[in-house]
């Protein structure tokens, strides 16, 4: 398969998160077609993972007990909006060009290449990285009830096996990955005319101050990582401008360069006990193994690879800069997409 060719083919069949099942038998039908055992991994509705393993390993297939040793994973969906391919002679465009549709592309070609000298890997392409990662749960549960269970039902030593996972991090490999801890911050109130606010409560004056104290707390920072990061990412409240608001509230993302049972407990206790504080999500911080001769580099943002234990001990790396994902310029260079294939290629076989 044509890497460039096929980041474009990608690229122009929308798969915002929620929305992955075109895309998704899209690359069900490619693997297929050029031989791949294919299977659709269901998730939710009709949403599926993509996992695929060359029928040349022998008897192997998706569904059997024993994995291959290296499998390559990224994330199929996107964020919004949708924004069609285009080209010029360095660069593809659109979104998901580097997060992460050329990493897909780049990952199945580095599989075909292998696959001509008899190095089989896996390929797992998963739904819902950008919301939730409901796709990677699915998926290590998938690899608990087939790989763990088996492994663990027999006397022989467990092979060691591998996950290289895809995010754009310009070909470099990740020592460590920032987690996150997103937070819920509401406040309760109760509604009047404007005209008369001693008649009512606003959940806008209690919600202000709450965020003006978390948005002051000084936060951890690791003198090897970095430090820990503070978005305000959604605030949301009242019902009018001549309405006293009943109600109002906030979400909040940390990047995590550390455990979070502290950070936890100062959030609680700055915000007060004018508003109420959820934690409805917390991917963890964590240190990564690294590849000699490989240049390597820290990612601040989080991925699948905590959802996704059972498949193996974690890698990160990829074609792309993560400062123009999630742009509306988003791109990758097409030398870095040639190199990832690469370089795929040579983790591989050091690997398995």
């Amino acid at each position: 398969m044509d890497a460039i060719t096929l980041t474009r083919q990608l690229i122009d069949i929308e798969s915002i998160s929620g929305n992955e099942a075109a895309v998704g038998n899209y690359l069900w039908g490619e693997l297929t077609r050029v031989g791949y055992q294919t299977m659709k991994m269901p998730v939710e509705g009709d949403r599926f993972n993509v996992y695929a393993t060359p029928p040349d390993a022998g008897s192997r297939t998706p569904e059997d007990e024993t994995p291959p040793a290296v499998v390559f994973s990224t994330h199929m969906d996107t964020v919004p909006p949708f924004i069609p391919s285009s080209e010029d002679a360095t660069r593809i465009y659109g979104r998901g060009s580097c997060d992460a549709k050329g990493i897909i592309a780049a990952q199945i070609a580095a599989a075909e290449r292998l696959r001509q000298e008899d190095i089989f890997v896996g390929l797992l392409f998963v739904a819902g990285e950008e919301r939730d990662s409901l796709g990677a749960q699915v998926a290590n549960e998938y690899a608990a009830g087939h790989f763990v269970s088996a492994q663990a039902s027999t006397n022989h030593k467990t092979r060691r096996r591998f996950l290289v996972n895809g995010e754009p991090t310009e070909n470099h490999i990740a020592l460590a990955s920032k987690g996150t801890l997103r937070v819920e911050v509401t406040a309760a109130g109760r509604m009047a005319h404007s005209a008369y606010p001693e008649l009512g409560d606003s959940a806008i004056d209690k919600l202000l101050p709450a965020l003006t104290q978390l948005r002051a707390m000084l936060l951890p920072r690791d003198p090897e990582f970095g430090p820990c990061t503070l978005n305000i990412g959604l605030i949301e409240g009242g019902r009018a401008p001549n309405v006293i608001p009943d109600y109002a509230h906030a979400d909040l993302l940390y990047r995590l360069v550390g455990p979070s049972d502290e950070l936890r407990r100062r959030i609680l206790a700055t915000a007060g006990d004018q508003v109420k504080v959820t934690f409805p999500l917390e991917l963890p911080f964590l240190r990564l193994r690294a590849v000699d001769g490989v240049p390597t580099m820290i990612a601040a943002f989080t991925t699948d690879i905590p959802k996704l234990t059972n498949w193996g001990e974690p890698l990160l790396l990829g074609p792309g800069s993560i400062h123009v994902a999630h742009t509306d310029g988003e791109y990758i260079e097409k030398q870095q997409l040639a190199e990832a294939i690469e370089l795929y290629c040579r983790i591989a076989k050091e690997l398995a």
